[in-house]
């Protein structure tokens, strides 16, 4: 849905916001085809080198990855069709100053399409291990709605944002979500790997991270029945056009 949005076609040069491992790239790729191309950007180039790794053991050779700052992207102006991305948008910093460069980038009546999670307690899988991880430790700061995941999910805020940066025909889709795994243990291991949560934890003693994590997997553990661990949760997908 990201992609229709983004209008990610055939023959497109794609930017992909954030890539990390490259799960929205390799779709993009296979999309814009042979006479496409997809620049995959990240901060994080051991990310980017699994996503450049991914793509020749998928035979992608339209495939380019860079390691960059959205804040700051050292690239062409009007040099994409599209730009797109996945769970990143809402963990940048300064991310008025990222969608100024990403627009900056997008060719005139580009669009550019970002995945973002919604409010809290429409994100439980996320939500209940950061409120466990911020009760016992203690933290105060900071707020857990206004932390990393949930940053652009209250009600107005991605529109402002896209607006904000000079976007227009902007627009917000919700989107339902359901994640399954086979077992509370695999639904814990996912759950340990987003870099948000990562953060909080290490603010706690080694104490208190055993604490939570036992804390949180009695919690999950509502969310498995006969057929495993099954939980849902909403994301936002907005878009705009340059």
């Amino acid at each position: 849905m990201m992609l229709d949005l983004a209008k990610v076609d055939a023959g497109s040069r794609v930017l992909d916001v954030g890539a990390g491992t490259g799960d929205s790239t390799l779709v993009a790729a296979q999309r814009v085809g042979p006479n496409g191309r997809v620049l995959a950007t990240d901060i994080s180039a051991s990310v980017l080198e699994i996503a450049a790794e991914s793509a020749q053991h998928a035979g992608l050779s339209n495939v380019d990855t860079l390691v960059v700052d959205t804040q700051r992207l050292d690239l062409e102006t009007d040099a994409f069709d599209a730009a797109v991305s996945r769970n990143c948008l809402m963990l940048i910093s300064d991310y008025h100053q990222a969608l100024t460069q990403i627009r900056r980038v997008l060719k005139p009546g580009g669009r550019f399409a970002a995945m973002v999670f919604s409010t809290p307690d429409r994100c439980p899988l996320i939500s209940i291990p950061h409120a466990i991880v911020f009760r016992v430790g203690r933290l105060t700061s900071p707020a857990p709605e206004r932390f990393g995941e949930f940053r652009l999910g209250a009600p107005g805020m991605l529109e402002d944002a896209y607006r904000t940066a000079g976007f227009r025909e902007v627009s917000v889709h919700t989107v339902p979500i359901r994640r399954r795994f086979p077992s509370l243990a695999e639904a814990i291991q996912h759950v340990r790997g987003p870099l948000p949560l990562r953060e909080l934890m290490v603010r706690l003693s080694d104490a208190e991270q055993a604490q939570a994590w036992a804390e949180i997997e009695r919690a999950l553990g509502q969310f498995v029945g006969p057929n495993g661990f099954e939980a849902t949760y909403e994301q936002l997908i907005g878009v705009g056009t340059k």
